[in-house]
Formats: structure tokens, sequence, C-alpha cells
């Protein structure tokens, strides 16, 4: 097919043409799937039925969980699907929503994880005018321009991508994964969404050095508390946040910075899951096992007060 107009449909990856291996992998993918869900509903909900937690760092983790939420669940069900049913086939306009949605909703925790990074600083560094600072207005402006981040980012690399022509309309992903289009692409515009990948690169490198810069000095104001309770406070809030941002930097960078020829199709699925499949899942727990106010409000919202106490 080297028309793309003629093109309806691709054909996905598959993890074995074995029945037994595909239905395996459903259930393997939906106890993965579940957890994720379940996760980021919980932490969404504690923040917004608990009072306590509406602060700005909570309002930034529920939009994380928002994120996760719809990531985790743009890929992982079309896969299940496809295995259940014992098929490769997913609609051009299915793989169109796959990649603009994977891509806005990747962007928009990248932002927002750059964000919380700023909220800690101000909390921590600037603490008598962090309610001035990250007011409603503020926060709610934050967010909001994460997520338009996020979806002008998803526009100008769908719209590029598929204004290409395909040679081929196999994709070596389980799902509609950018770097595998433009591995099937025959068009010219392969050259400007490289230079547009290159740009994006180096945004986020700016992210990721407005980060890094932020922590050291964080730390070094937190290493110059005199009270081992506010340390210990101090770097319950800003662990989970680094570990978090840690994981979903290094996941990415091995999809978007490895040489693709050069890769085997059964590393590329395990490097996909474990950007696209692990973070959304173990997010939620990482938050929780290092915060006790999102701990007290979990026991809480699954009526769990016996507890609170061991807490």
């Amino acid at each position: 097919m080297s028309n793309q107009t003629s093109m309806t449909e691709f054909l996905l990856l598959e993890f074995s043409d074995i029945r037994e291996i595909q239905i395996l992998q459903f259930v393997v993918f939906l106890v993965f799937y579940l957890a994720a869900i379940s996760g980021n509903l919980i932490i969404i909900s504690a923040v917004i039925l608990d009072r306590r937690l509406h602060t700005p760092m909570y309002f930034f983790l529920m939009n994380l969980a928002i994120t996760d939420l719809g990531a985790v669940s743009v890929t992982i069900p079309k896969s299940m699907s496809n295995s259940l049913m014992n098929t490769r086939l997913i609609s051009y306009v299915g793989c169109i929503f796959q990649v603009s949605l994977f891509l806005l909703f990747a962007a928009s925790d990248y932002t927002l994880l750059t964000v919380m990074a700023h909220d800690r600083y101000i909390a921590i560094c600037n603490p008598l005018r962090y309610e001035v600072i990250m007011n409603k207005g503020a926060c709610i402006q934050m967010a909001g321009s994460a997520w338009l981040s996020g979806f002008l980012y998803a526009i100008l690399h769908t719209g590029t991508t598929f204004a290409m022509t395909f040679c081929s309309n196999v994709i070596d992903q389980f799902f509609c994964e950018l770097p595998q289009l433009l591995k099937i692409s025959c068009s010219n515009l392969y050259q400007v969404e490289n230079v547009l990948l290159i740009l994006s690169v180096t945004i986020a490198f700016g992210c990721f050095l407005f980060i890094v810069v932020t922590y050291i000095q964080i730390f070094l104001t937190v290493l110059r508390m005199p009270s081992s309770k506010g340390r210990q406070k101090a770097f319950s809030t800003c662990i989970p946040h680094l570990i978090v941002f840690s994981m979903f930097l290094f996941t990415g960078m091995l999809v978007y910075l490895r040489p693709i020829p050069h890769v085997s199709s059964e590393t590329n699925m395990v490097f996909a899951v474990i950007y696209s499949v692990v973070p959304p899942m173990m997010n939620p727990l990482i938050y929780s096992m290092r915060n006790k106010e999102i701990k007290v409000a979990v026991f809480k919202l699954l009526n769990l007060n016996n507890f609170i106490k061991l807490i």
C-alpha cells in the first residue's frame, strides 16, 4: 500500500500466534490495566473527597493521575481486545486517535511533573509566600498550560505523521507508536517529523535541566533545616516526585533515543510495556507509600479506618 488514501487499517504486532499465549497476554494486561485504573481512580477520588488534600501539590497529583489513567486506557484495551479476538487490526482512524491521545497524555504528564517541581521549590524554599504564589488561580493556569501544551504537541505530531504516505500498513508494535509509524513512512515529510522530534527532545531536556536545578536548590535548603522532622517531611514530599519523574524520563528515553532499525520486535514490545504500562500502574503506589496524608485519605475512602492507627 503505497498511497495512504487507500489505507483503511493497520496491522499491529502480536505477542504470539499461539492461542494459549494470546489468552495469557490478555489476562496479564487485564491485571495491569485494572491495577493502573483502580490505583489512579483511588488517588483522584481521595483528592476530591478529602478537604485536607485540597492543596496545590495534591491538585497537581490529581491531574497527574488523570493523565496516567488516560495514557494506559489508550493502548492497553485495544491490545487486550486483539488478543482475545485473535486479530491484529486497528482502523486508520483508530490509529490516529491512539497516537494523538497517547501523545496528549504523555506530554501533559511530563509538563505536570515539571510544574510539580516548581510547586515543591516554592513550598520548601519560599514557604512564607507559598499561598500567595501558588494561589488557586495560578494552579489552574499551570495545570491548564500543561494540558494545552500536551494538546498542541499531540496535534502537531499527529498532523505531520498522518499527512505522510506509508509504504506498509504493518506496525512493529502492539499499539500505534509514533517512532514505528515513522519507520514505515515513505514520504518527504519524514524529515519534517524528525525535526519536530528533535525540537521536542530539546524542550524536554530543558524541562529536565529545570527540574535538576530546582531539586539541587531544594536539597540544599532541606539540609540546612535545623529540625530532623522538618527534613523528613520535606523529603517525603519530594522523593516520590523524583522517583516518578525518573521512571517517566528513562522509560521514555528507551523508546525515543534508541536506534530503532537495530532493535528486535520483541525488545520493542518490552520497551513499550515498560514506558506505557508500568509508570501509570506504579505511580499511585509510589505516592501512597511515601505520603502519610495520601495513606490516611485512601484508607478513609476504602473504609479501612483501623489501619490508620498503623501509619
